[in-house]
């Protein structure tokens, strides 16, 4: 096996674009990338590996855009160790991985083994997709339309007060995570009487649409407005061309499961959060 760590965006792309795109348990890197290429995340410099076997097939991928943690496909224990060797030469601070279990675990050891550190489980999820939505058994009022410049502020908040209540994503991350929505047209809001619930729709890859993070600030819970909301997303998405939607719920969380298999959705794989303790 051989392993290449670039910064170039173009030269990753041009190497693993299609490896990202053909299998859709591969869409967040596949749509990290796609991002990276539109310039959303700025100044960030981020870093990017590729793992070709002998006969020169690609194989592995791995990136990161601080303050983010990794994202990998492909890696096992035997490719693991080489990968992290070479990637603490050029970023020794990755905070974890995230990944399908196998890479996220492989990852995860071969970390532990040459830093001496401690790695956990952050969390467990599962990844559901749908190719036709269904009408949700308790539909809410209202409508989902693209939040105005004046509400900024309040999904700001919101953003912050996910990323505290679900354990994901970047801590101070909030306003730069909406502003790239906003500027780039993902962002949506349910509409009822202002907005009550507030979602996310990544670009398009090979015919996948990515529907998250979704969150109802609690005092707006029990309305249905998240199921109608993720429903009225998921036509949008298809009626543009979409040929499936997939979205991300914490195995931990009951209410979400269910909330999404009524509208449609079908767990197919699951993903893991590992993070990274230096000792």
């Amino acid at each position: 096996m051989r392993i290449e760590i670039t910064r170039e965006i173009e030269s990753f792309a041009a190497d693993a674009e299609s490896y990202l795109a053909e299998r859709v348990e591969r869409n967040v890197p596949a749509t990290v990338l796609a991002q990276l290429r539109r310039g959303r995340f700025g100044a960030i410099e981020p870093l990017f590996a590729c793992c070709h076997d002998e006969s020169g097939q690609l194989r592995a991928v791995a990136m990161r855009t601080p303050p983010w943690p990794m994202l990998a496909s492909g890696f096992d224990a035997a490719t693991a160790s080489p990968l992290i060797e070479r990637w603490l030469a050029e970023d020794p601070l990755v905070p974890g991985i995230s990944a399908q279990p196998p890479s996220a675990r492989a990852i995860a050891a071969a970390w532990a083994g040459l830093t001496g550190g401690v790695t956990r489980c952050a969390m467990r999820e599962a990844m559901h997709a749908l190719s036709t939505p269904n009408d949700p058994t308790r539909p809410a009022r209202g409508r989902l339309r693209a939040p105005v410049e004046q509400e900024r502020d309040l999904l700001v908040q919101w953003e912050a007060d996910f990323v505290v209540e679900a354990g994901a994503g970047v801590p101070g991350q909030a306003r730069r995570a909406v502003a790239a929505r906003m500027d780039s047209g993902a962002q949506r809001v349910w509409d009822d009487d202002g907005p009550v619930c507030a979602l996310a729709l990544s670009p398009a890859i090979a015919g996948t649409v990515r529907i998250g993070p979704v969150y109802t600030p609690p005092a707006h819970r029990c309305r249905g407005y998240a199921s109608s909301a993720v429903a009225a997303a998921c036509r949008e998405a298809l009626a543009h061309g979409a040929q499936r939607c997939v979205l991300f719920t914490d195995l931990a969380n009951a209410t979400s499961n269910k909330i999404y298999a009524d509208v449609g959705f079908r767990a197919f794989a699951e993903w893991e959060d590992h993070r990274f303790e230096v000792a």
